[in-house]
């Protein structure tokens, strides 16, 4: 199932109303007060009264997990407003989930804190019903897992650049969540883009969650996501620790199609051929992999030192100029270390996609930090799943099957 997402941002604030084009179902609990009792009786010539009922968290309630999220009822309802404020009166800005019948605040709750939640319904005929709950949350737990993004506030991407979510322990170690937390993680994770475009989470692995446009990204997007995670419960007395504001830009469209065939690497600059690239990759002991890969980190200077991985007889350890990173394992774009003469003739690399230092230098110039695709085609090795960012291997139904929600249809 893809999360929908919401491609305009609304104007949060403490407040907000939604009309009802339908009945709700009936009220189903009563919570704090109401200024309609039951909403029922009356003049029967005046029709049926609107009511209000607050479900979650109920009145009274203590221990309440600072990931808050309200939800409620309404009856003969047209328009809700819901308001949240603590014990002196300061507004907590929030706003409505999809379903229209609960509401999330803007940031994680202060621990052991008393708030006010105020559920206002209007009818059609401008009655309305007023229903409070008064809870206090939990205390600050002991076990705590960090929701993380590497990328920083603005930052700006390539049109292939996956959103990524990790989950962290105290030792900054990937950390699994267990099965049954995912959907619901995945429920407070929002997405907003402009222009909007579909896309959907999928889990790369227990620690990482990933969100995948159907297509490239379009050039010059903007992005946001949310993810109103902290102190939400995972079992076992451990909670997520903090929620997650990301802003990020997409940049122009820079695109990489490595040829094995030619040995040639054809740039693309917003659909356009930029430049032809005599390159080299792997030699057949080590041979490069195809697929789609997206870059990962640059880094002008480096050393390559594969003497412990591969040993003293195929190890090396060498001075690499304008290394963009492919894989966690080690295959890079880098300006070649040899000659050059092995350039579009011959493939003697252990794996990586080497070129001349000024071509090398000119494409590390023009890429993106993160988020250029990389397109790998005709080697004899293809691209392992979870080596890299390799979203864009997967189809758009197998993105879809990734998500704790797809199951829920």
């Amino acid at each position: 199932m893809t999360p929908t997402i919401l491609h305009a941002a609304p104007r949060r604030r403490s407040t907000w109303r939604i009309a009802l084009a339908v009945l709700l179902p009936a009220v189903l609990v009563l919570s704090g007060c109401s200024s309609n009792g039951d909403g029922e009786g009356g003049d029967p010539e005046e029709g049926p009264h609107v009511g209000a009922t607050i479900l979650e968290p109920a009145d009274a309630t203590s221990g309440v997990p600072t990931a808050l999220e309200i939800h409620f009822d309404t009856e003969h309802a047209t328009e809700a407003t819901v308001e949240l404020a603590d014990l002196d009166g300061n507004p907590i800005e929030g706003e409505p989930t999809e379903s229209g019948t609960s509401w999330l605040p803007q940031s994680q709750l202060e621990y052991q804190t008393t708030y006010v939640a105020t559920l206002t319904a209007v009818g059609d005929d401008g009655q309305n019903s007023i229903t409070t709950s008064t809870f206090t949350t939990m205390a600050e737990p002991s076990q705590t897992i960090r929701v993380f993004s590497f990328l920083g506030a603005d930052s700006e991407v390539g049109v292939g650049m996956p959103l990524r979510i990790e989950f962290k322990d105290d030792a900054d170690q990937g950390w699994d969540i267990p099965e049954a937390a995912r959907a619901e993680i995945e429920r407070r994770i929002t997405v907003r883009t402009d222009p909007p475009q579909a896309g959907g989470w999928h889990w790369v692995r227990g620690s990482e969650l990933h969100y995948r446009p159907m297509e490239f990204w379009e050039p010059g997007t903007q992005i946001s996501y949310r993810a109103a995670a902290g102190g939400l419960p995972l079992g076992d007395d451990y909670y997520l620790r903090n929620d997650l504001n990301l802003n990020l830009t997409v940049g122009r469209s820079v695109i990489m199609e490595v040829d094995d065939a030619t040995r040639e690497m054809t740039v693309k600059v917003d659909g356009e051929v930029e430049r032809t690239i005599p390159v080299s990759l792997g030699r057949d002991d080590y041979p490069s992999s195809s697929g789609t890969f997206v870059i990962m980190e640059k880094e002008s200077e480096t050393v390559f030192d594969t003497l412990e991985t591969m040993g003293e007889e195929d190890g090396y350890v060498v001075d690499i100029e304008y290394a963009m990173r492919l894989t966690y394992q080690g295959e890079y774009i880098h300006a070649t270390v040899r000659s050059g003469e092995e350039l579009g003739n011959e493939n003697v690399t252990h794996g990586c996609i080497n070129m001349s230092e000024d071509n090398a230098e000119w494409l590390f110039d023009l890429t993106n930090s993160w988020g250029d695709p990389v397109i790998v085609t005709g080697t004899s090795q293809t691209a392992e799943p979870g080596d890299g960012w390799t979203d864009w291997n997967l189809d758009w139904e197998e993105i879809q099957r990734g998500s704790a929600l797809y199951s829920e249809g």
